[in-house]
């Protein structure tokens, strides 16, 4: 099938020897297209409200304060869409191996070690803890030598333990959870394989070995969501994955992920993605096609 997208890989300008790279800018307009670079980024942004975001397949309207982690060769970029302000912007580049396994998998580092697992997938941090933590972040610039070291790795390691993080890529279960469960490894391996086919309730309970009421209790606890809303959400992000990359019309993505009629998947994938999945695709090309 046709391959709509064209990706420009970013060559940043992280040396070898540099641990951070801290960009401080105001803004009238973001024009550098989507992209991508091994290098992981912690995105601040302030008086953005209209502005596009797009991490992955994810495409949003953010707030007037924004901050994401995205993860190495994750597709991103932010455009100003619906915004007339100017925009304070300061992006945080770093190697992903900075800290090093032998640091990184040290007990008291597991939730730094986790979270930059999860990036994988975009995370997006809450508009309070965002705030919270502007302060420090637009004067991570003004410092030298190893307080400059110290405190972003204080900031990154103070974003970790957060609340509300939110995944950007849906499709993916809680990564402690994941690390944590062979039961949530059992069950994701299952949905990824299957999602295209009628899945029951109690297909998934059976291959637990659990009740129906203790498997709404797991799911939910593991995904803070029901099953069919999970499933959902695999369904619609591999869906966006489709409409993204794929020539498949419309109809054809939804059969293929699972939805049994047009109408349906329209509703759902509208619910999740605030668009129907024709203007989703229309912006998305619009937003990422590189020549």
């Amino acid at each position: 099938m046709k391959v709509y997208k064209k990706y420009k890989r970013e060559i940043t300008s992280l040396s070898a020897q540099d641990s951070f790279l801290v960009m401080d800018r105001l803004r009238d307009t973001f024009d550098y297209p989507i992209h991508f670079h091994p290098e992981l980024e912690l995105n601040f942004i302030e008086n953005g409200k209209g502005m596009k975001r797009t991490v992955g397949y994810n495409i949003e309207e953010i707030d007037d304060y924004e901050l994401v982690l995205v993860g190495p060769n994750v597709y991103h970029g932010w455009e100003m869409h619906n915004c007339g302000n100017k925009v304070h912007e300061v992006t945080i580049q770093f190697h992903n191996n900075l800290f090093g396994d032998g640091l990184l998998y040290k007990s008291m580092m597991k939730p730094l070690r986790e979270m930059f697992n999860r990036s994988a997938h975009g995370i997006l941090f809450s508009k309070e803890e965002s705030k919270k933590i502007a302060p420090r972040i637009m004067n991570v610039s003004k410092l030298a030598g190893i307080n400059y070291f110290l405190e972003l790795f204080s900031i990154l390691y103070n974003l970790s333990v957060t609340p509300n993080q939110q995944l950007l890529s849906v499709s993916q279960l809680p990564k402690d959870d994941f690390e944590n469960s062979d039961k949530v490894k059992i069950l994701y391996n299952f949905i990824q394989e299957n999602y295209d086919s009628k899945i029951s309730l109690s297909q998934v309970s059976d291959l637990l070995n659990m009740s129906k009421v203790s498997f709404n209790r797991f799911i939910k606890k593991s995904t803070e969501k029901t099953f069919v809303e999970y499933l959902n959400d695999v369904r619609v992000d591999n869906a966006s994955r489709m409409l993204a990359e794929r020539d498949f019309s419309v109809s054809e993505v939804a059969y293929k992920c699972g939805f049994n009629n047009i109408a349906n998947f329209n509703r759902i994938f509208k619910k999740s993605k605030g668009c129907t999945p024709s203007k989703y695709r229309k912006e998305f090309y619009k937003v990422t096609r590189v020549e």
